[in-house]
């Protein structure tokens, strides 16, 4: 490349920065200080001794700290095989495949399974991983929105005589809006159409369900979806995700998903940190019923003072504050109170939609959840640019 073009590009990527910093959208890596609120460590398993001495014997018991190589050449290993087996029935599927990030498990899934030829519905507020997975895979598309199965039902009959695969794509928890996508009822239209279904249980596993197992398990539908992606690097405070789902599916994705294929392994004591976290969740009753309480505590407050928290019923509660600045100002007001939280702006969330995702853990007090209440009143009150904005559309 020639010094004008490399000079045009970084021109370029000058002025893209400088107008995200007009425009409140500059991001840093910088960690804000205070009682975390943005952490997606639900079940406090980070910190707790017991993961991290499973660990540390994994790693002092092993004969190696690195995979050396992909899966498919020197990568492999029987703890990766093992533990593959255990997610397996801990889901409630046939067989499950393990792939390095929840990012590459939903891209090296669906760029896998679909093509061309097929047509994928996805949910609006779907994952980047997801909207991305679906454009690698070429296929033809019908985004519906949000949790919209009215409108999803109607695709489906309008395209009722598409010669191709029909797959509908959807989150369980969704990580931005924190409810629930109505599984059940797409189960049932996925069926009468001939669609197979896809879910993402990323915000769902440790936190809800038996035993942690996700919305799936809860509403009894493993063998009902094509496929289910479970995330370690949330609840269960590892790394990685599982592509749950039948033996035929294992197989299939250790043979086409790049994603797999041409990355190199993780290390084999990182199975034995997922295997003890997932022990640890399984037992984690008392921690997810309080997760629960305080969860529902924040929504009734907020609510009470007229503050929308849109539909969550999870542990993920927005609090939607509609511009960049009110967003920015709040998420000032909160440190100011103690508690660290980001503002989630354009273009993670839709314009006009910007807000603060709190994410809630078992690690936070019941006094704790009652600060964080009074300090959203207090910031709702204090700026009128927010209290003129705070009610989501």
């Amino acid at each position: 490349m020639s010094e004008a073009g490399m000079g045009t590009l970084g021109e370029r990527i000058e002025a893209t920065l400088d107008a995200l910093r007009e425009q409140s959208q500059f991001r840093t890596l910088e960690n804000p200080q205070g009682i975390n609120l943005y952490s997606n460590d639900y079940l406090g398993l980070a910190h707790d001794p017991r993961l991290k001495q499973a660990t540390l014997e994994a790693l002092a018991a092993g004969d190696s700290i690195g995979a050396t190589g992909s899966r498919l050449l020197s990568g492999n290993s029987p703890e990766w095989e093992a533990l593959e087996s255990e997610f397996a029935e801990f889901a409630g599927t046939e067989s499950a495949l393990y792939f390095g990030s929840g990012y590459a498990a939903n891209l090296g899934l669906i760029a896998a399974i679909a093509g061309p030829s097929d047509l994928i519905f996805s949910d609006a507020l779907n994952h980047a991983s997801l909207i991305d997975g679906i454009r690698l895979s070429d296929a033809k598309k019908v985004i519906y929105p949000h949790a919209d199965l009215q409108f999803l039902e109607a695709a489906l009959c309008e395209h009722r005589r598409h010669a191709g695969t029909k797959l509908i794509v959807t989150e369980s928890v969704f990580s931005m809006e924190g409810d629930v996508a109505p599984l059940a009822r797409m189960a049932d239209l996925a069926a009468a159409h001939g669609a197979e279904l896809i879910v993402d249980e990323a915000h769902a596993v440790g936190v809800h369900g038996p035993g942690g197992r996700g919305i799936c398990a809860a509403l009894g539908l493993e063998r009902r979806v094509f496929a289910s992606v479970h995330t370690c690097g949330k609840a269960l405070a590892s790394a990685g995700a599982f592509v749950c789902g039948s033996g035929a599916l294992r197989d299939f994705l250790i043979n086409r998903a790049r994603t797999f294929i041409f990355s190199t392994a993780m290390p084999p004591y990182l199975a034995a940190q997922i295997r003890a976290a997932l022990a640890l969740a399984r037992t984690a009753d008392e921690k997810r019923a309080h997760l629960r309480t305080i969860s529902e505590i924040l929504r009734t407050r907020l609510s009470a003072a007229g503050i929308s928290c849109g539909r969550s019923c999870s542990q993920i509660i927005p609090i939607y504050l509609g511009t960049n600045d009110a967003a920015l100002a709040v998420a000032a007001c909160f440190q100011d109170a103690g508690f660290a939280v980001r503002a989630i702006r354009p273009p993670t969330v839709p314009a006009g939609t910007s807000r603060l995702r709190l994410s809630l853990t078992a690690s936070l007090s019941l006094e704790e959840i009652h600060r964080l209440a009074a300090a959203t009143e207090a910031a709702v009150r204090s700026l009128p640019q927010v209290a003129s904005t705070s009610v989501h559309a």
